[in-house]
């Protein structure tokens, strides 16, 4: 049993600026401990809400008292002295406590930041580090880290249209390899970059945000990059977030320049997979483009992943209703989509259940926060999607990844194949 003495909320900044939520929470017998919650660039309406209180006089509208105050003032009230079993029941405390489908009574923000402090206060009262807390030491397991070098739209201000070119060191003996070679490729791009008079300065997720023609340009330059770094294509594979639903507009595509059809782009797709080595393309359609995603998955399975982000949202209820589809096998992992500990577990264990893998992943507003690291060691998703080559809020996620690996030793393994 968990007795909670005291919770605590602040406003605290995240890596661009903005106000979020920092709690520490309190155990008998367990001392103090914190998290901070992340925020984003972009949402869906499926996601649950976020608290931000509005007047643009403060932090331009983007301020987060009130959430706080739903901490210290109403949660805190319903759970001090209270004992609970696991997070599981804290958990289900909380969402009963806030009873709405979306969160939108005690805001999500709010909730998520007591969700997390409580896990990390259990594990540090235990005498574990917070992945074997939530693995129960079943895992060893490193994974692939999806690094994000190129970024556009929400995350940029270029002209390239897809959100996210990354690389995936799946070649790498070891974690701490595959971080090396992410380094060195991620260096020898802006190499590139400067000798072809490009920018590279890096934007809310700080990757490179060069002005190419197209998006084919971003890829062959990365390609560039890899070998420059001397590795190649079996050792370092490709990832592309689309983020489709950005560039769908009046049922087309709008894509370098050109108005696709939701066939016409499936088309591209597969000629990019056929000349360059891709291994994952997230949001590849639209959300609402229901008829085409069962196309788009007829010509690209068995050669990438075929990621959703925007359909499911993190949300066990939506995974529900379609994972029967067969027309994916990833899924995107963000805690503060559905912004709770367990929610977030629930969804990756129905995914793994279903022959789906998970990919637990940031968002564009990080903090030093570094649970999303053991998160993804003590589930066993096999991949992460956490940043770029610069930056300490994306950089302490590696290193708390490099900690792990190191106390796991010869138990280490490294990667989903």
């Amino acid at each position: 049993m968990y007795k909670i003495l005291d919770v605590h909320a602040r406003e605290v900044l995240d890596s661009r600026g903005d106000p979020t939520i920092e709690v520490e929470v309190s155990l008998e017998n367990g001392g103090r401990w914190r998290s901070i919650v992340p925020s984003w660039a972009s949402t869906w309406v499926h996601e649950a809400l976020e608290l931000r209180d509005g007047d643009p006089k403060r932090y331009l509208g983007k301020w987060v008292l009130n959430a706080v105050n739903n901490v210290n003032n109403i949660i805190k009230k319903e759970i001090i002295w209270k004992e609970f079993n696991n997070y599981e029941d804290f958990d289900k405390f909380l969402i009963n406590l806030d009873w709405t489908e979306n969160k939108s009574k005690l805001w999500a923000n709010a909730i998520l930041a007591v969700s997390m402090a409580f896990v990390v206060a259990c594990a540090n009262k235990e005498g574990k580090w917070i992945y074997e807390y939530l693995g129960d030491w079943k895992w060893t397991t490193l994974p692939y880290p999806m690094m994000n070098i190129i970024n556009w739209w929400a995350h940029a201000d270029n002209n390239v249209d897809m959100q996210e070119f990354m690389i995936v060191p799946v070649g790498a003996s070891n974690f701490h390899e595959g971080i090396r070679m992410w380094a060195e490729v991620f260096h020898n791009l802006k190499k590139i970059l400067h000798t072809k008079w490009m920018v590279t300065s890096v934007w809310d997720e700080w990757g490179y945000a060069p002005n190419l023609a197209s998006n084919e340009d971003a890829i062959k330059v990365i390609m560039e990059a890899i070998k420059k770094a001397w590795y190649n294509f079996d050792q370092i594979k490709l990832a592309i977030d689309a983020a489709a639903s950005e560039f769908y507009k009046e049922w087309k595509y709008n894509i370098d320049g050109k108005s696709l059809t939701a066939s016409e782009l499936i088309k591209y797709y597969g000629e990019l997979v056929e000349k360059y080595p891709i291994m994952s393309i997230e949001d590849g359609l639209a959300e609402d483009d229901f008829e085409w995603w069962e196309e788009l998955t007829k010509q690209l399975w068995g050669k990438v992943m075929i990621v959703w982000d925007d359909l499911f949202v993190t949300n066990i209820k939506r995974l529900e209703m379609w994972i029967e589809e067969d027309m994916w096998n990833a899924i995107l992992i963000k805690l503060n989509q559905i912004w709770s500990v367990s929610e977030t577990i629930s969804a990756i264990n129905m995914a793994s259940k279903n022959w789906m893998r998970s990919i637990v992943s940031h968002r564009s507003g990080e903090t030093e926060d570094t649970f999303i690291a053991d998160l993804v060691v003590g589930l066993n998703t096999g991949f992460i999607k956490a940043w770029s080559a610069s930056r300490s809020e994306r950089i302490c996620k590696d290193n708390q990844l490099l900690r792990i690996e190191e106390r796991l030793w010869e138990k280490a393994k490294y990667g989903n194949k």
